[in-house]
């Protein structure tokens, strides 16, 4: 087992009252009433001091993911965190549990996860989560119908860029492309690892296990729901015939330390509150 410090990046000064007085956390809380820019600065600061910490205590990998107009999270594009953890002298992997390629030009996610693996030298897993509906189509205006066939197309476009030839052209519904040819292409061949993330999703198993990449579940419902989700997912996998390397599968689960319950409650209880009130509302 290997571990990541993954950060969600969350506002931390939503009102007492916000379940009361907003429809969500996603997509429409007004931002002038709401978020404070002076302070997200220093929260985006702080967020980079703490993945910086985990890597000086040695964690296997240190990462972050990607959301839009919420306060449940800040990393808006995790290549910008990522580029700033690329220059570290390190070992770690630079996690980015991801790039929603949907919303993205996907030759500019070919070449900027391909600077980041070059800096780095040969560090970065590229998460590539299909995205979440209040990014995809909330935020983005994408057709919920249409969602996944961008993220194919965009997976199928960013493979074949770091792994051919160039220049050739691409051909796609999305994007049709005379010239292919990143500059740079990735230190790591055939091409970094990359990692899928979901909520439970039939297709997402699948695409997984057709394609030998890690599924990750972020579990923030109890580990006897996640239970379940996982067992699921390694239901498929044995339907492909795959071996049961626990390296095919991420977990992210909520873990608070102290001595007593009691202790826990006082360090930790505001914070949890936080997040189930207001960051998951």
């Amino acid at each position: 087992m290997k571990n990541i410090w993954f950060h969600l990046q969350g506002y931390r000064d939503l009102p007492n009252d916000f379940r009361d007085r907003y429809e969500s956390v996603w997509v429409n809380p007004p931002n002038d009433e709401l978020c404070d820019s002076e302070t997200v600065g220093k929260y985006l600061n702080w967020n980079l001091d703490e993945l910086e910490m985990a890597d000086d205590l040695g964690f296997d990998g240190i990462g972050t993911n990607e959301h839009h107009q919420n306060g449940y999270g800040f990393p808006i594009s995790p290549h910008m965190t990522g580029n700033v953890l690329a220059r570290r002298k390190s070992d770690a992997a630079i996690c980015l549990l991801g790039s929603t390629l949907p919303t993205y030009p996907p030759m500019r996610v070919a070449e900027e996860l391909a600077a980041i693996d070059c800096m780095s030298g040969g560090r970065l897993i590229a998460g590539w989560p299909i995205g979440s509906a209040m990014d995809t189509v909330g935020n983005f205006g994408i057709p919920p119908t249409q969602v996944r066939p961008r993220y194919y197309e965009a997976h199928d476009l960013i493979k074949a860029a770091w792994t051919k030839p160039g220049p050739f052209p691409f051909n796609g519904k999305y994007n049709k492309l005379r010239y292919v040819n990143p500059w740079p292409k990735p230190i790591q061949k055939p091409h970094p690892p990359i990692w899928l993330a979901g909520g439970g999703s039939l297709e997402t198993y699948h695409f997984a296990a057709k394609n030998n990449y890690t599924y990750n579940y972020l579990s923030f419902n109890g580990y006897q729901m996640a239970k379940g989700q996982m067992q699921a997912y390694w239901d498929v996998v044995e339907s492909y015939d795959l071996d049961d390397n626990p390296y095919r599968a991420g977990f992210a689960q909520l873990v608070c330390v102290a001595d007593t319950d009691a202790e826990a409650e006082k360090l930790y209880w505001d914070h949890i509150r936080n997040f189930y009130d207001k960051s998951m509302y």
